[in-house]
């Protein structure tokens, strides 16, 4: 144990990372601990995530079913890394890359942050209204309206801390996919071999992947942790950032380990369940084209029961609900920290009225792409594909600042930490290079 670890482990009582002005010193120590990272893995299975995996099992039945356990690690380590960052500077990413990296750097990096997340966002909107439909037929405009309404009022009208409570409450949602998955008839046998023998097609099943990747490992969940670190400084009065307060990293790491690992292992297991689910009760019977949520929860129906199908469309809407803030607040931390901005949910309206704006611009803009001519079906799954598309940039600068001493002092990554770290940005970078070429070279996709 470090110098600090050690003195961070002696203060017991004193630990700044043990008391939530959420939830409170009484509850149970791991409910304490649970915050950025449970919120980031729970808002990582959005409508788009869900049509994404639904498509998945249901075009390549238990198939691609390997993704979600041989990426958890990948996954973590590089959530683990953005929340350090945001942990130990007490800036979000794009703080860091406005200090240390060069101005047009960290604004194309915004730029492609903030149109992806306005893809996501009004796909989600669009997605949570057509489950709405499947369970009470109205207005689709007016479903949308209702959800970004909402999904406003959350960040704009709410403290902070009863924000977050919020939050970590709309997580149980995702729940109702590991209970559709016990009502499936899955083939444990043919699941077991396709996990114990990772395959993937080229042409359509490359594309999949970097789908299933950039759904699984996005860039606003970077932003999004990183920020929320940043956040809590200011919610829990105990709280320095690293390079100021180095005897409290003990235990800081050791929390941000727990409740990263928590959040990622319960949101890969929920995609699991999603693409399981749908591999054993769609593919199984000939749908291998669902394209969204919605239509998932709607053919399951006649397959599985109404049940089934209700429950995955509440599934729908409450997964929704998390992550549209989620994707709103993580550009509007980029494009306040790029144009140094006062930013933070823990601010008041009026002293950081341009964040605020930009949270409900977003969300507003979401809402038009969601009612305006973009195809939702499609903008659902390339989402998922742009995501991981800008990974990529976005990984790698963030692992290359989270390595610097100049940055991070002696909260430098390394190690185990470091190598997960690159290793995800190289495969991202491979899946991505192997789509891009079967695109551009059909004929690669033939090969036998």
């Amino acid at each position: 144990m470090s110098a600090p670890s050690a003195a961070a482990a002696a203060g017991g009582g004193d630990d700044p990372e043990a008391a939530s002005p959420a939830i409170g010193p009484s509850k149970p120590r791991l409910l304490r601990v649970l915050g950025p990272g449970l919120i980031t893995g729970a808002s990582d299975d959005d409508p788009s995530g869900i049509a994404t995996y639904g498509q998945a099992g249901a075009q390549f039945g238990y198939g691609l079913c390997w993704t979600m356990l041989y990426t958890l690690p990948l996954m973590a380590a590089v959530q683990m890394v953005s929340a350090r960052i945001g942990r130990t500077t007490g800036q979000g990413i794009a703080g860091v890359l406005r200090a240390h990296y060069p101005n047009g750097l960290l604004q194309g990096v915004v730029v492609l942050l903030l149109a992806a997340n306005v893809l996501n966002l009004g796909a989600d909107l669009g997605a949570m209204a057509d489950a709405l439909n499947l369970l009470l037929p109205g207005p689709r405009w007016l479903y949308v309206a209702l959800f970004a309404g909402t999904c406003a009022f959350l960040q704009l009208a709410l403290q902070y801390t009863r924000y977050v409570a919020v939050l970590k409450w709309l997580t149980l949602s995702l729940f109702a996919y590991l209970g559709v998955v016990i009502l499936a008839r899955v083939s444990w046998l043919d699941l077991g071999l396709a996990i114990a023998l990772p395959r993937v097609d080229l042409g359509e099943g490359l594309t999949t992947l970097v789908a299933l990747f950039g759904t699984t490992i996005s860039p606003y969940l970077f932003f999004w942790q990183a920020a929320e670190e940043a956040e809590d400084l200011r919610a829990y009065p105990r709280r320095r950032d690293l390079l100021r307060a180095p005897e409290q990293g003990g235990s800081a790491l050791r929390r941000i380990e727990i409740d990263t690992v928590v959040g990622m292992t319960f949101s890969n297991l929920v995609a699991l369940a999603i693409m399981v689910t749908t591999a054993a009760v769609l593919h199984a019977n000939g749908v291998t084209d669902i394209q969204t949520s919605a239509q998932a929860a709607e053919a399951l129906r006649p397959l599985a029961g109404p049940f089934s199908a209700t429950v995955f469309a509440l599934g729908i809407i409450g997964t929704g609900l998390l992550a549209v803030p989620v994707l709103a607040g993580s550009a509007a931390y980029a494009v306040g920290e790029a144009r140094r901005w006062p930013v933070g949910f823990g601010r008041r309206l009026l002293e950081a009225r341009a964040f605020y704006g930009t949270v409900a611009l977003a969300t507003l803009v979401g809402m038009a792409v969601s009612l305006g001519a973009v195809d939702p079906i499609r903008a659902l799954y390339w989402s998922a594909v742009v995501n991981g598309v800008i990974a990529v940039p976005v990984m790698a600068l963030m692992m290359l600042a989270a390595a610097r001493a100049d940055i991070m002092g002696a909260f430098a990554i390394r190690g185990w930490l470091r190598a997960l770290g690159w290793l995800a940005t190289a495969c991202m970078s491979l899946a991505v290079l192997g789509m891009l070429a079967t695109a551009l070279f059909p004929s690669i996709a033939r090969v036998p």
